[in-house]
This record gives C-alpha cells, structure tokens and sequence, in this order.
C-alpha cells in the first residue's frame, strides 16, 4: 500500500529546516544562501532555514524570490516590554520571518525554559502570525529509563495547550533526542520512527485522526547527508531539523534532496 513504507506524501509535506544555532556573521549568512540557492531549487520538499536574529535582515534578502522560507530560533512570550535582550513574535513578523523554533533543547537546558514558557512562546508566535517548529525529546538518562514515550507525549501535550485544530496546521513538531544532537550519536531510523509515532499519536488523540496524518513531524539530532534517507524511510518521519549539516550546502542540499524522494 502507498505511504506504508515511506511517509505518505499525498497527506502531508516533508520539510527539511535548518537550524544555524549561534553561527554566522551577516556577511556569511549571505554567502551561506547563495550557496544553499540553487542546490535547493525546485526541491520536492519544504525548505527553511533557521537563522540567529541579526542575520534575518541578509537571509531574508538573499532568499528573496526562492522558495526557501526563513525563521528565527526563538521568540519572547510578549509582544513587548521590560524584556532586556529579548525578540517578540510582532518584530519578527514585521521583518517578514515565516518561521520561528521553540523549545530546543539547548534552549531548556542552557536558558531554563519549561515545557509552560514552551506553551506561552508558541501562543505568541501563532497569535503573530509565524509557523512553529516545536522541538520535544528527551535526555539519554531518560531514554534508558524506558521514559521516552511518556516524556513526549507530555512535553507535546504541554505544549500545545490552548492550539486550535486550525493553529495547528501552522505546526511542525521536531522530534529531537537530546542525546543525539551535536554529539554525533544519530537514533537508528528504527528508534526515530518509533518517537515519531508516538507524537503522531499523541496529536491524533488531541485533534483527531485527519489532523494527526496531514501533520509534519521531523527528526533532529544528527541528522545527515549520509544517514538522511534511512531515517527520512519511516513512514512517520517527514522531515528533520538539521544542525551542523545545515551549514554546509552540499551536505544540506543532500538532505533536501532525500526528503524530495
């Protein structure tokens, strides 16, 4: 039957996004694109490229006419005020960014952000109009704990509190393994499959079967150009949120191009 092997594109879009975390001047945020440009062109995937907020301003430009959407890697829970060091939702918009993640891991671990601040940011990005990349996923203490599955479903029933069926078409969930991201460990496409299933079904008992299957959930933690098609093959995964490929072009265009399949 289509779709049982591989993610059933006919439902939902596969889309590959790249997370830049604290790289990249403005000056390199531009040669980055233009590099990224035509590799990407005509891709059979969503692109979006994730960037840290004083290059918004360059990628916006240098993206301006492709398809390649472009996002922040994160947005305050209030539109403005005594917020020293802080970006609303409302001023990314007013830049043009489509995109925003919240709740990396590096986020909760390194910023003390909770699974409530988690749920008050995606209020504010959907109120203002952006599409959400929510990030879940837990510790390798947790995982070996046989925790995983409750973990998840809690972060991402936490996390979508207060989500209309209608918000929710403006969400991706990336499924990221803290243990897996920037250490070089990837979870076998076996073990991402699984993850990445049990939100679908999380969703699905929330919204209802229709909205679980037309929903994008990607896999971050390692994800690469050599390991990219083996885990894109699950039927669940639609995508991913890719770190350190996402800085090099051709390992990036490499990932897009799999997830065009």
């Amino acid at each position: 039957m289509k779709g049982e092997k591989h993610m059933n594109k006919e439902l939902r879009k596969a889309v590959i996004a790249g997370n830049w975390k604290m790289n990249k001047t403005p000056d390199e945020a531009k040669e980055l694109i233009e590099g990224i440009k035509p590799l990407v062109k005509g891709a059979g995937c969503g692109v979006v490229v994730c960037v840290p907020y004083v290059d918004l301003a360059a990628v916006l430009e240098a993206a301006k006419g492709t398809s390649i959407g472009v996002g922040a890697e994160n947005c305050h829970w209030a539109n403005s005020g005594a917020f020293t060091g802080e970006v609303s939702a409302p001023m990314l918009t007013s830049m043009g960014v489509q995109y925003v993640i919240i709740g990396h891991s590096e986020r909760r671990t390194y910023f003390g952000e909770t699974d409530e601040t988690v749920n008050k940011r995606i209020r504010a990005a959907l109120d203002a109009g952006l599409n959400v990349i929510l990030c879940v996923g837990e510790s390798l203490a947790q995982r070996e704990q046989g925790v995983t599955g409750e973990l998840v479903a809690m972060q991402t029933k936490i996390a979508l509190g207060g989500v209309s069926k209608e918000e929710l078409k403006r969400i991706i969930i990336a499924y990221e393994p803290i243990w897996a991201i920037g250490t070089g460990k990837t979870a076998t496409a076996q073990q991402a499959g699984e993850v990445c299933g049990i939100i679908r079904s999380v969703v699905a008992g929330l919204y209802g079967k229709d909205a679980a299957d037309a929903f994008t959930v990607q896999y971050g933690g390692s994800m690469n150009a050599k390991n990219a098609a083996d885990l894109l093959a699950q039927p669940d995964v639609d995508g991913g949120l890719i770190g350190g490929a996402s800085l090099k072009p051709a390992d990036f265009a490499e990932i897009v191009k799999a997830a065009s399949k």
